[in-house]
């Protein structure tokens, strides 16, 4: 799986001669780039192993580096660092200070899916990309991702309720977040809104907020779920041998 593109080696690992001639010929500029010698000691041999064993990553051994993922990827689109491609081959590789230079856009990946349906292996990119973020959070090498803190908040109201509702799911994602509710972007679709939406629905949202309803004999299904993420925990936890 060789990586070729001059655009993914690091600045730093780069020489350009300004003036260079050899044997009567000018190389100088970027004829006679070198990439610097280096001594691989961040090796993680059981990178693609852990990544694996998370859910999402099963299928991260399939990939052949085709491309098709990032060619389609939303986020490359704008970012064009962001490249799930090259982050699984560091995986596969183990790479694992190199993977960790941009685990701040790990987690960027907004499941669009297109790299998904354009994947010829069954990879699964978007997939992986979620295993990723939480192997670099599991392990401590980043904090809770904004999306990870929208996830649990989520996840906790389906726990307790067995029901979504949009407001207390907002707020709650403010407040892990630290971020203020009255927010530009949030007052002007509220009041947008406020303008069209029948009366009944508005005041069926305003009771949920106030209420906070539940489903019927959701016990049992409670139960079940809660136990399962406990499981889920630490079985993620013993992937990494973090116990």
């Amino acid at each position: 799986m060789p990586i070729h593109e001059k655009s993914l080696i690091r600045p730093e690992d780069l020489t350009e001669h300004e003036k260079l001639e050899i044997d009567g010929v000018d190389v100088s500029g970027h004829w006679s780039t070198f990439i610097e010698t280096r001594v691989v000691s961040d090796y993680n041999e059981r990178m693609e192993e852990e990544i694996a064993s998370l859910p999402g990553g099963e299928y991260i051994h399939r990939c052949w580096q085709c491309s098709s993922c990032t060619n389609v990827c939303t986020v490359n689109d704008l970012n064009p660092d962001f490249n799930p491609r090259y982050w699984i081959y560091l995986a596969r590789m183990g790479f694992e200070k190199e993977l960790l230079r941009d685990k701040d856009l790990l987690w960027q990946c907004v499941s669009c899916h297109k790299c998904t349906h354009a994947c010829p292996r069954d990879v699964v990119p978007e997939g992986v990309m979620k295993a990723m973020a939480t192997w670099a959070e599991l392990k401590g090498h980043t904090e809770t991702s904004p999306s990870a803190a929208f996830d649990a908040e989520f996840t906790e109201q389906i726990v307790a309720t067995g029901k979504i509702e949009e407001g207390r799911i907002i707020r709650g994602f403010f407040k892990r977040t630290g971020q203020p509710l009255r927010q530009r972007w949030l007052m002007e679709m509220s009041l947008r809104l406020a303008k069209h939406l029948p009366i009944l629905m508005g005041l069926k949202m305003a009771l949920a907020t106030l209420f906070r309803p539940r489903t019927r004999d959701w016990g049992k299904s409670q139960a079940a779920i809660a136990d399962y993420l406990v499981e889920r925990e630490a079985a993620n936890r013993r992937a990494l041998n973090l116990d």
